[in-house]
Protein backbone atom coordinates (compact mmCIF):
# COMPACT_ATOMS: atom_id res chain seq x y z
CA UNK A 1 0.00 0.00 0.00
CA UNK A 2 2.82 2.43 0.79
CA UNK A 3 4.30 2.09 -2.70
CA UNK A 4 0.87 2.48 -4.31
CA UNK A 5 0.44 5.76 -2.43
CA UNK A 6 3.60 7.02 -4.12
CA UNK A 7 2.37 5.86 -7.53
CA UNK A 8 4.54 2.75 -7.85
CA UNK A 9 2.25 -0.05 -8.97
CA UNK A 10 4.70 -2.21 -10.93
CA UNK A 11 6.65 -3.88 -8.13
CA UNK A 12 9.09 -6.78 -8.10
CA UNK A 13 8.97 -8.93 -4.96
CA UNK A 14 11.88 -11.24 -4.20
CA UNK A 15 12.56 -13.76 -1.46
CA UNK A 16 16.30 -13.67 -0.83
CA UNK A 17 17.67 -16.85 0.72
CA UNK A 18 20.73 -17.91 2.69
CA UNK A 19 24.08 -16.70 1.33
CA UNK A 20 27.23 -18.80 1.35
CA UNK A 21 28.69 -16.83 4.25
CA UNK A 22 26.14 -16.77 7.05
CA UNK A 23 25.64 -17.43 10.74
CA UNK A 24 23.02 -19.54 12.46
CA UNK A 25 21.88 -23.13 12.21
CA UNK A 26 20.20 -24.82 9.27
CA UNK A 27 17.06 -25.14 11.41
CA UNK A 28 16.96 -21.39 12.14
CA UNK A 29 17.37 -20.52 8.48
CA UNK A 30 14.67 -22.96 7.43
CA UNK A 31 12.23 -21.56 10.00
CA UNK A 32 12.92 -17.97 8.98
CA UNK A 33 12.70 -18.65 5.25
CA UNK A 34 9.48 -20.62 5.63
CA UNK A 35 7.92 -17.85 7.73
CA UNK A 36 8.66 -15.20 5.08
CA UNK A 37 7.50 -17.42 2.23
CA UNK A 38 4.26 -18.20 4.05
CA UNK A 39 3.57 -14.49 4.58
CA UNK A 40 3.99 -13.84 0.84
CA UNK A 41 1.58 -16.64 -0.01
CA UNK A 42 -1.00 -15.41 2.51
CA UNK A 43 -0.92 -11.97 0.83
CA UNK A 44 -1.22 -13.58 -2.63
CA UNK A 45 1.92 -11.78 -3.79
CA UNK A 46 3.77 -12.96 -6.86
CA UNK A 47 7.44 -13.33 -6.02
CA UNK A 48 10.69 -14.76 -7.26
CA UNK A 49 13.29 -16.59 -5.21
CA UNK A 50 16.63 -14.78 -5.19
CA UNK A 51 19.12 -17.52 -4.20
CA UNK A 52 21.92 -16.69 -1.76
CA UNK A 53 21.11 -12.97 -1.62
CA UNK A 54 19.86 -12.84 1.97
CA UNK A 55 21.63 -11.04 4.81
CA UNK A 56 24.30 -12.99 6.68
CA UNK A 57 21.95 -13.30 9.69
CA UNK A 58 18.69 -14.19 7.96
CA UNK A 59 16.54 -14.33 4.81
CA UNK A 60 14.59 -11.32 3.60
CA UNK A 61 11.79 -10.09 1.40
CA UNK A 62 12.94 -7.38 -1.00
CA UNK A 63 10.43 -5.13 -2.72
CA UNK A 64 11.86 -3.33 -5.73
CA UNK A 65 10.41 -0.40 -7.64
CA UNK A 66 11.07 0.36 -11.29
CA UNK A 67 12.35 3.67 -12.61
CA UNK A 68 11.47 5.35 -15.91
CA UNK A 69 13.91 3.02 -17.70
CA UNK A 70 12.36 -0.06 -16.04
CA UNK A 71 15.46 -0.64 -13.94
CA UNK A 72 14.81 -2.22 -10.54
CA UNK A 73 15.79 -0.49 -7.32
CA UNK A 74 15.50 -2.04 -3.90
CA UNK A 75 13.13 -0.15 -1.68
CA UNK A 76 11.23 -1.86 1.11
CA UNK A 77 12.71 -4.89 2.82
CA UNK A 78 11.60 -7.20 5.62
CA UNK A 79 14.19 -9.43 7.24
CA UNK A 80 13.52 -12.29 9.62
CA UNK A 81 16.37 -12.75 12.11
CA UNK A 82 16.68 -15.73 14.45
CA UNK A 83 20.39 -15.15 15.07
CA UNK A 84 21.32 -11.68 16.33
CA UNK A 85 19.02 -11.81 19.37
CA UNK A 86 20.97 -14.82 20.58
CA UNK A 87 24.28 -13.10 19.82
CA UNK A 88 23.23 -10.08 21.91
CA UNK A 89 21.88 -12.25 24.71
CA UNK A 90 18.31 -10.95 24.34
CA UNK A 91 15.62 -13.03 26.04
CA UNK A 92 11.96 -12.93 27.04
CA UNK A 93 9.73 -15.10 29.21
CA UNK A 94 7.49 -17.31 27.07
CA UNK A 95 4.04 -18.70 27.94
CA UNK A 96 5.66 -21.67 29.72
CA UNK A 97 7.59 -19.32 32.00
CA UNK A 98 10.93 -20.12 30.40
CA UNK A 99 13.51 -17.79 28.89
CA UNK A 100 13.61 -17.74 25.10
CA UNK A 101 15.45 -15.55 22.55
CA UNK A 102 13.08 -13.36 20.50
CA UNK A 103 12.84 -13.24 16.74
CA UNK A 104 13.96 -9.89 15.34
CA UNK A 105 12.11 -8.34 12.41
CA UNK A 106 14.15 -5.78 10.46
CA UNK A 107 11.81 -3.56 8.47
CA UNK A 108 12.56 -0.72 6.06
CA UNK A 109 9.78 0.97 4.08
CA UNK A 110 11.60 3.32 1.69
CA UNK A 111 15.16 2.03 1.77
CA UNK A 112 17.81 4.64 1.03
CA UNK A 113 15.91 7.93 1.22
CA UNK A 114 18.17 9.62 -1.35
CA UNK A 115 17.73 6.76 -3.81
CA UNK A 116 13.98 6.68 -3.28
CA UNK A 117 13.64 10.44 -3.83
CA UNK A 118 15.69 10.17 -7.02
CA UNK A 119 13.47 7.43 -8.45
CA UNK A 120 10.34 9.29 -7.29
CA UNK A 121 11.33 12.56 -8.99
CA UNK A 122 12.23 10.70 -12.17
CA UNK A 123 8.96 8.75 -12.04
CA UNK A 124 6.90 11.95 -12.04
CA UNK A 125 9.37 13.98 -14.15
CA UNK A 126 9.36 16.51 -11.30
CA UNK A 127 5.56 17.00 -11.38
CA UNK A 128 4.91 15.58 -7.93
CA UNK A 129 1.34 14.86 -6.83
CA UNK A 130 -0.36 17.53 -4.76
CA UNK A 131 0.19 15.77 -1.43
CA UNK A 132 3.94 15.47 -2.07
CA UNK A 133 4.66 18.82 -3.75
CA UNK A 134 6.90 21.17 -1.70
CA UNK A 135 4.70 24.08 -2.83
CA UNK A 136 1.11 23.02 -3.40
CA UNK A 137 -0.38 26.39 -4.32
CA UNK A 138 1.29 29.40 -5.92
CA UNK A 139 -0.60 32.66 -5.44
CA UNK A 140 -0.17 35.22 -8.23
CA UNK A 141 -1.65 38.70 -7.68
CA UNK A 142 -2.23 40.52 -10.98
CA UNK A 143 -1.81 44.00 -9.58
CA UNK A 144 -0.73 45.54 -6.31
CA UNK A 145 -4.39 46.35 -5.67
CA UNK A 146 -4.98 42.62 -5.18
CA UNK A 147 -2.00 42.30 -2.86
CA UNK A 148 -4.01 42.52 0.34
CA UNK A 149 -6.43 39.80 -0.78
CA UNK A 150 -3.51 37.66 -1.95
CA UNK A 151 -1.87 37.93 1.48
CA UNK A 152 -5.15 37.02 3.14
CA UNK A 153 -5.61 33.98 0.89
CA UNK A 154 -2.06 32.85 1.65
CA UNK A 155 -2.71 33.17 5.38
CA UNK A 156 -5.93 31.14 5.20
CA UNK A 157 -4.21 28.36 3.24
CA UNK A 158 -1.24 28.25 5.62
CA UNK A 159 -3.58 28.00 8.59
CA UNK A 160 -4.97 24.86 6.93
CA UNK A 161 -1.43 23.42 6.64
CA UNK A 162 -1.39 23.94 2.88
CA UNK A 163 2.06 24.73 1.49
CA UNK A 164 1.88 28.09 -0.24
CA UNK A 165 4.02 30.38 -2.36
CA UNK A 166 3.20 34.05 -2.95
CA UNK A 167 4.66 35.62 -6.09
CA UNK A 168 4.47 39.36 -5.47
CA UNK A 169 7.28 40.26 -7.87
CA UNK A 170 6.81 43.11 -10.31
CA UNK A 171 6.63 40.90 -13.39
CA UNK A 172 4.04 40.36 -16.11
CA UNK A 173 1.21 37.95 -15.40
CA UNK A 174 2.23 35.69 -18.30
CA UNK A 175 5.76 35.37 -16.94
CA UNK A 176 4.53 34.54 -13.44
CA UNK A 177 2.15 31.89 -14.74
CA UNK A 178 4.83 30.43 -17.00
CA UNK A 179 7.31 30.19 -14.12
CA UNK A 180 4.67 28.56 -11.95
CA UNK A 181 4.05 25.97 -14.67
CA UNK A 182 7.78 25.44 -15.18
CA UNK A 183 8.11 24.91 -11.44
CA UNK A 184 5.46 22.19 -11.77
CA UNK A 185 3.40 23.58 -8.91
CA UNK A 186 0.06 21.73 -8.77
CA UNK A 187 -2.14 24.83 -8.46
CA UNK A 188 -1.72 28.49 -9.41
CA UNK A 189 -4.19 30.99 -7.97
CA UNK A 190 -4.53 34.20 -10.00
CA UNK A 191 -6.00 37.13 -8.10
CA UNK A 192 -7.11 40.46 -9.54
CA UNK A 193 -9.48 43.23 -8.56
CA UNK A 194 -12.53 41.15 -9.48
CA UNK A 195 -11.48 38.29 -7.21
CA UNK A 196 -10.57 40.69 -4.42
CA UNK A 197 -14.00 42.34 -4.51
CA UNK A 198 -15.88 39.04 -4.70
CA UNK A 199 -13.54 37.32 -2.18
CA UNK A 200 -13.03 34.46 -4.63
CA UNK A 201 -10.03 32.75 -6.24
CA UNK A 202 -9.27 31.98 -9.89
CA UNK A 203 -7.69 28.52 -9.84
CA UNK A 204 -5.48 27.12 -12.59
CA UNK A 205 -4.49 23.47 -12.34
CA UNK A 206 -1.06 22.34 -13.52
CA UNK A 207 -1.14 21.33 -17.17
CA UNK A 208 -4.54 22.87 -17.83
CA UNK A 209 -4.80 26.15 -19.71
CA UNK A 210 -8.09 27.36 -18.29
CA UNK A 211 -8.79 28.72 -14.83
CA UNK A 212 -11.98 28.39 -12.81
CA UNK A 213 -13.30 30.79 -10.21
CA UNK A 214 -14.62 29.55 -6.89
CA UNK A 215 -15.06 30.62 -3.26
CA UNK A 216 -11.90 30.32 -1.19
CA UNK A 217 -13.58 27.86 1.17
CA UNK A 218 -14.37 25.50 -1.72
CA UNK A 219 -10.78 25.64 -2.91
CA UNK A 220 -9.48 24.83 0.57
CA UNK A 221 -11.82 21.83 0.76
CA UNK A 222 -10.66 20.66 -2.66
CA UNK A 223 -6.97 20.83 -1.71
CA UNK A 224 -7.53 19.02 1.57
CA UNK A 225 -9.59 16.27 -0.07
CA UNK A 226 -7.06 15.68 -2.86
CA UNK A 227 -4.22 15.59 -0.34
CA UNK A 228 -6.09 13.23 1.95
CA UNK A 229 -6.89 10.87 -0.92
CA UNK A 230 -3.37 11.19 -2.35
CA UNK A 231 -4.66 12.08 -5.81
CA UNK A 232 -1.90 11.76 -8.41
Amino acid sequence: LAMADFGFLDLAVELSTRPEKSIGTDEDWQRATSALEQSLKEKNLNYEVNPQEGAFYGPKIDIKIKDALKRKWQCATIQCDFVLAQRFGLKFINSQGSEEPPVLIHRVILGSLERFMGVLLEHYAGALPLWLAPIQVNIIPIKTTAGEWAAQVALVLKEQSIRVGLDSRNLTLDKKIRESEMGKIPYSVILGEREAKAQTVAVRKRGEGKSMTMPLEDFVDRIKEESRNKVA
